[in-house]
């Protein structure tokens, strides 16, 4: 735990911290890893997120009823058709002009495809479809959108980004740009690139969204926590897309 004194003066060098990178140094979260992580991570009999991506694969190829179609129906090949999918979410849903990220895809697809009722966010068998799904796009790079009907989705998510928020009165660009590799409680803060999710948390022994992490953030700072899939939030998560663009894709990954 932090102590009183140390965190005022963590707080007031905060102000002094916040200057935003060039976009071509930012890291993926997997440069602020152990070793020991960063093999743990790659190696998939060691990486426990790899329970989900199997669960999601099994998900996809099973008939959610009877008479029903399974996503590979319609996906066939799932690991060429799909390859390089995720690298392009949360994009803007052309029909309803709606951003939706890789969790709300599926939601959609389930609903209005496959006629049943959406899994839910954080339910064991979303996070299993979408670790599965980003899991095709492994060491691909991010190529999310952020221009034309995406633009207005990204200012608000730079907006909340750079906002000063909550009773500690900090933004996430104080922490996330101005201490970068500094220690937090143990863990080391990072650009907050979020291409690793969903990840598996030591601190959660389990496999959560990138949304469960934000939350996380809300609460340290004290400040309001938005709901899964929330339009905050969506935002926010294309805002980190764009500034990921071009590392490569790490879900399922491992974290503190």
């Amino acid at each position: 735990m932090i102590g009183r004194r140390s965190l005022r003066g963590w707080i007031a060098a905060l102000a002094l911290l916040a200057a935003a990178p060039a976009l071509s140094e930012i890291k993926s979260g997997t440069e602020f890893l152990s070793p020991d992580m960063r093999r743990q991570q790659a190696d998939e009999t060691r990486n426990p997120a790899f329970f989900w991506v199997e669960q999601g694969r099994e998900l996809f190829s099973r008939k959610p009823a009877p008479n029903g179609q399974a996503c590979i129906s319609c996906h066939a090949d799932p690991q060429q058709s799909l390859r390089g999918a995720a690298t392009h979410y949360p994009q803007v849903d052309a029909a309803s002009g709606k951003l939706l990220n890789l969790e709300g895809r599926i939601e959609q697809c389930r609903v209005e495809r496959q006629g049943q009722p959406a899994f839910g966010y954080e339910s064991s068998e979303l996070l299993a479809m979408t670790a599965y799904l980003g899991s095709l796009s492994r060491g691909l790079p991010m190529d999310v959108k952020t221009d034309g009907a995406a633009k207005p989705y990204y200012e608000a998510g730079k907006a909340f980004f750079e906002r000063r928020q909550g009773q500690l009165n900090l933004s996430c660009q104080q922490c996330h740009d101005g201490l970068i590799g500094q220690k937090l409680r143990g863990d080391t803060v990072s650009h907050g690139a979020g291409t690793g999710y969903p990840a598996y948390r030591l601190e959660w022994n389990d496999v959560g969204s990138l949304h469960r992490r934000l939350r996380a953030c809300s609460l340290g700072v004290r400040a309001t926590q938005f709901d899964y899939g929330s339009p905050e939030y969506l935002a926010l998560e294309l805002y980190l897309a764009g500034r990921a663009r071009g590392l490569p894709v790490e879900t399922p990954g491992m974290r503190r």
